[in-house]
C-alpha cells in the first residue's frame, strides 16, 4: 500500500528511515497503513474477543464471527495469526483519520508495542513520513 507521504512506499523497506527516539512523533503514521497481524491475546486487550471466549471457544470460530463482523480481514490457522481489517483508504481502523494518532495506544497490539524495532520488515527501521504542517490562518 502506497503512503499519503510521496517519498515513501511501505511496501519498499530501502525508502525507510533508520528509526530515533521521538521520530513518531513528527511521522503521518505510515506503519499504521500496513497489515497488522494480531494474536488472540491482542484481540482480548483491544475488547474485540471476551476473555471467556478466547479460553474456549477454537481460534477459528472466533475469527469466522470476527469476519462476519468486517473486524478482521484474514485468519492464518497455521501460526494463529488475525490480520485486522483496515479502511477502503488502507489505513488501519484503529487509526484516528484526522489526527493520525492511534485510538487504542493503551491497548494496541504487540506488533505495535515492537515495531519498529523489533517486529519490522526491517527491524530498527520503519516507513517514516512528515506530517504536513496544519496551516494556520
Amino acid at each position: 500500500m502506497r503512503s499519503p507521504i510521496a517519498i515513501v512506499d511501505v511496501d519498499r523497506v530501502d525508502t525507510w528511515t533508520r528509526y530515533r527516539a521521538g521520530l513518531c512523533e513528527s511521522c503521518a503514521a505510515n506503519c499504521c497503513t500496513m497489515p497488522l497481524e494480531v494474536q488472540l491475546s491482542d484481540l482480548v486487550r483491544l475488547g474485540l474477543v471476551d476473555a471467556f471466549e478466547a479460553e474456549h471457544e477454537e481460534p477459528r470460530h472466533i475469527a469466522k464471527r470476527l469476519q462476519k463482523a468486517r473486524l478482521i480481514d484474514h485468519f492464518n490457522h497455521k501460526n494463529t495469526l488475525f490480520t485486522l481489517a483496515r479502511r477502503a483508504n488502507g489505513d488501519c481502523q484503529l487509526l484516528d483519520a484526522t489526527t493520525r494518532l492511534c485510538t487504542v495506544y493503551e491497548q494496541r497490539p504487540e506488533t505495535c508495542r515492537l515495531h519498529p524495532q523489533k517486529k519490522s520488515p526491517k527491524p530498527g527501521y520503519c516507513a517514516y513520513g512528515a506530517r504536513e504542517r496544519q496551516r494556520r490562518g
